[in-house]
């Protein structure tokens, strides 16, 4: 992907030409119509802003602009790769004190267990929180469990039977 927010800057051009060549998929966000990005990617997101309120200044609108569209797309990509329960990041990896937090704030409510049982299966399941959500909800072994989001690549969904 290249973001420009004027659509040429040289750097992204040249990024692009070289992702040609190793036959990579291009995705130009630019924040100007016409750009010169969307001659040399493959795909072309283009946000025109109008001016920003400070000339020169691109953080403004344009990076604002770019940001949204950045979210937007990263956020498409986790629903996609099966990184999501909802409106829930549930392959989080606990490796701090928030991260824990926001574990035993997902498992109680994907698995509609109490707090106590979350923190003990977290603890059975090596704090793997999808591997516990299974657990909770079917009631198999933490292995079991394991199998089955490997069968299902992760998706958690197809683990319930809620393919929707």
């Amino acid at each position: 992907m290249g973001v420009t927010a004027s659509g040429r800057s040289p750097y992204v051009l040249c990024g692009f030409g070289f992702a040609r060549l190793q036959g990579c998929l291009t995705v130009a966000v630019a924040c100007s119509r016409p750009a010169a990005v969307s001659q040399v990617a493959e795909t072309s997101i283009l946000a025109p802003v109008g001016a920003e309120v400070l000339s020169g200044s691109t953080r403004l609108k344009a990076g604002t602009a770019q940001t949204m569209i950045l979210n937007m797309l990263s956020t498409g990509v986790m629903v996609q790769l099966g990184k999501t329960y909802g409106n829930l990041m549930v392959d989080v990896i606990p490796t701090n004190q928030k991260l824990l937090g926001r574990a035993l704030r997902i498992l109680p409510q994907c698995a509609g267990i109490d707090e106590d049982k979350a923190i003990s299966l977290l603890v059975a399941c090596k704090l793997e929180v999808k591997t516990a959500i299974v657990v909770g909800r079917l009631g198999c072994s933490a292995q079991e469990a394991r199998a089955a989001l490997a069968n299902a690549n992760g998706m958690l969904r197809q683990v319930l039977g809620e393919n929707g």
